[in-house]
């Protein structure tokens, strides 16, 4: 690291630039962006997980390992994982940027098997990944979100978690699999991120809309002839989202991006219509953005800075609304918490989900769990059936830790909001392997 190195280094790159010039079939078009200056920004933390003694993390994973066993359980594994990315950027733009990011998620996974039939049921945590400090593990009272199942916003029981786990691994032994057909679904946070991620985020991503990207799961249906007439309903017009790289707590939350872009939210989509993509500087112009987005990252000093997603929320219901409610309202449903296996095609279009618990709704009452259920939909059917979204109140977090794109590939952390959402008239499927 001399100095005559990086002179090197930067004429290299100059020299790439001009020859990769020659086969451009049009300049690059940078969407102009003003410096800084020397500007610092910090995740808001409590307690710098860093700085928590190994002992006390140790004794909370082999505690959380010694109450599933004494519940029963068969298998217990779980994890703890902490990043401190210390990153800083200086541009000829004129900004010399300094940020101090911290991202925690614990976890496990319970597994029961019964000695009798030797069936075995999972179950994971309902954890979420957090930009935050070890003060996630620390759960108050008013973090706790009551029903069927005890969920937690903001902050995180992993004790309590895991006892539940263990008894619903039980459970789910003794559970009926389901029948075929279709359903309306209550999806809880802990499941609906996922299908926000999938089928929302990724093709929303400008890149992907445009063909230059396409590893990971290919490109996107939401080409800009959509988005250019100004009336596709992608949802119904209950649905409202938001990309947002400023959202406190959430894992893609930062005050600038990698091309010294100052963070923001917009909209994606507004009642049920698709009203935006995310764009990074040189994709601004192509949808007549005068700025970008401020959604472009690198996972390292020494990879190449490309588009990635923000944190992409489905917005909570207008009028008040609970989960107990919708359940009343619901007479043919499947109530599902916690995510699970999914597959989805090369457009972000058909897919499939699966899930942790089931719970089987008759006549506005559960009636009880199920086992081996996915629900298949493509994406702009799903999301203008959705029919209830229950209030500010319930809404929650969920994330990627390590959300892969590109090539090579390059891993970014990005969570996903929403409250508790009822689907109507999804396609449910039985997933049991028939030997």
């Amino acid at each position: 690291m001399t100095k005559e190195d990086v002179a090197k280094t930067a004429e290299r790159a100059v020299a790439v630039a001009k020859a990769n010039a020659k086969i451009q079939a049009e300049p690059v078009q940078l969407a102009p962006q003003k410096g800084y200056g020397e500007v610092s920004w910090k995740t808001p933390i409590e307690i710098n997980a860093f700085e928590v003694p190994i002992k006390d993390k140790t004794d909370l994973l082999l505690s959380v390992n010694a109450a599933a066993k004494a519940g029963g359980a068969s298998f217990i594994n779980s994890i703890f994982f902490a990043v401190n990315e210390q990153k800083y950027f200086a541009s000829t733009d004129g900004s010399y940027i300094d940020q101090d990011i911290h991202r925690i998620f614990p976890s496990f996974v319970v597994t029961k098997i019964d000695a009798a039939s030797g069936k075995f049921q999972s179950r994971k945590s309902l954890s979420s990944p957090m930009g935050m400090g070890y003060e996630y593990l620390n759960a108050r009272p008013q973090d706790k979100v009551s029903g069927i199942v005890t969920r937690y916003k903001n902050r995180y029981d992993m004790l309590e978690d895991v006892k539940a786990a263990t008894a619903e691994a039980n459970q789910k032994i003794k559970a009926k699999t389901v029948e075929p057909g279709k359903y309306d679904l209550i999806l809880d946070p802990s499941h609906l991120w996922l299908t926000i991620h999938e089928s929302v985020g990724h093709p929303t991503e400008l890149d992907r809309v445009l063909g230059y990207e396409a590893n990971y799961a290919g490109t996107s249906f939401l080409t800009l002839d959509k988005w250019e007439s100004k009336k596709f309903q992608f949802g119904s017009k209950l649905v409202n989202v938001v990309a947002d790289k400023t959202q406190p707590g959430s894992l893609g939350a930062v005050g600038y991006d990698d091309e010294g872009v100052k963070c923001k939210k917009w909209d994606l989509i507004s009642d049920g219509v698709l009203v935006n993509y995310q764009a990074i500087r040189d994709q601004a112009h192509i949808i007549g953005l005068k700025e970008s987005q401020g959604c472009c990252y690198a996972q390292s000093w020494n990879d190449v800075q490309f588009q990635r997603m923000a944190n992409v929320s489905l917005q909570p219901g207008k009028t008040k609304l609970s989960v107990d409610d919708m359940i009343k309202n619901t007479e043919k449903g499947i109530y599902i918490i916690g995510d699970g296996s999914f597959s989805i095609d090369q457009q972000r279009y058909n897919f499939q989900f699966g899930g942790q618990t089931f719970y089987e709704i008759k006549n506005g009452k559960i009636a009880g769990m199920l086992n081996d259920v996915a629900y298949q939909a493509n994406t702009r059917e799903f999301w203008n059936s959705c029919a209830a979204i229950a209030d500010e109140s319930d809404y929650r977090l969920g994330g990627a830790f390590n959300d892969g794109k590109g090539q090579p590939s390059q891993s970014n952390a990005v969570s996903h909001g929403s409250a508790t959402t009822r689907f109507n008239g999804v396609n449910v499927i039985n997933t049991a392997r028939k030997i």
